[in-house]
């Protein structure tokens, strides 16, 4: 009897009884493999450039700004990309108490404090009605919200102005922080409520099933699952706030009451008479070190934060 062996592939051949087999994966050949590879091996080593690039431009300056508050007057114009030949911390002290830089830091942490604590509590108040109620008018308000972020601070100035005049809240401290919490609230609130709505809502219903209220489920349920969004929301308004320049101008003229940008330039403006450069830049550094803090403190809040919301 004469036996005939057929080779079974993915499809059985026409005409035969079998059925199709497996399906059979293609496996690219060693040349296409090796073209995308090089092609990978380009692009990281074109991105880790540029990466590299855009690092040196961000710290250098840094670096120099702080190599130079350890530096003497006349050493930092005659080798001004030296490194310093000692540590003169007397300039730091004398930007400290001589230039009011302690005043000015104190003020700064006063209002900054309290705008940013006000910030995220109205703002995530808000933000969680928005996003976890449905209500006449819901889509309006938040609409309401986003318009305020495209709104240009310089237009409100002078009607500002004249509304803080008229409520006593010039050269204010508090009249300083409701500005900034009003300032801030726009991009908190649009943060915040794709924020919440990427949280399971069954936590919440099982608070309400316990007997708890929404405002106990607000605050001891889901404003703790927030933590990584309320993080990150307020690493930006403490960048936002604490470089604030333009509204403390115009709304705080005190000299006791200035914050720490105001300081700085009225410190920059000062050195066309005293020459003291080195005490300008140690005042600068101060200004930066409480920023750079803070982000390495929560850096990784931060990106947990802003990736919170891509996967659910």
């Amino acid at each position: 009897m004469k036996t005939t062996d057929t080779a079974t592939t993915g499809a059985g051949t026409p005409g035969s009884p079998a059925g199709p087999g497996p399906a059979v994966t293609k496996i690219a050949p060693p040349a296409a493999r090796r073209t995308a590879k090089a092609e990978g091996a380009t692009l990281n080593v074109f991105s880790h450039g540029v990466l590299i690039i855009w690092a040196i431009m961000v710290v250098m300056p840094l670096l120099w700004a702080v190599m130079t508050s350890f530096k003497t007057d006349k050493a930092i114009f005659t080798s001004p990309w030296s490194l310093p030949d000692g540590l003169h911390f007397e300039n730091w002290s004398r930007a400290w108490t001589e230039a009011h830089m302690s005043d000015y830091f104190l003020n700064t942490l006063l209002v900054v404090g309290g705008s940013l604590v006000g910030t995220l509590l109205l703002g995530s108040m808000a933000a969680y009605v928005l996003a976890r109620f449905d209500f006449p008018g819901n889509r309006f308000i938040y609409f309401l919200f986003i318009g305020g972020m495209s709104f240009p601070i310089i237009l409100a100035l002078v009607p500002l102005f004249y509304v803080m005049q008229n409520m006593a809240l010039l050269n204010t401290q508090h009249g300083l922080i409701l500005v900034y919490i009003a300032y801030s609230l726009p991009f908190t609130v649009f943060f915040l409520t794709a924020f919440f709505r990427t949280l399971p809502t069954s936590v919440a219903e099982a608070a309400f099933v316990d007997g708890a209220s929404h405002t106990r489920t607000f605050f001891q349920v889901m404003l703790p699952m927030a933590r990584p969004g309320l993080i990150s929301v307020g690493i930006f308004n403490f960048l936002g706030q604490w470089n604030q320049y333009l509204l403390p101008t115009v709304l705080n003229t005190d000299p006791e009451k200035k914050v720490l940008s105001q300081g700085l330039v009225q410190l920059a403006v000062s050195q066309g008479y005293k020459g003291d450069w080195s005490g300008l830049f140690a005042g600068l550094v101060m200004a930066m070190l409480p920023v750079l803090a803070a982000y390495i403190v929560f850096q990784r809040q931060v990106v947990a934060g802003l990736t919170a919301g891509a996967v659910k």
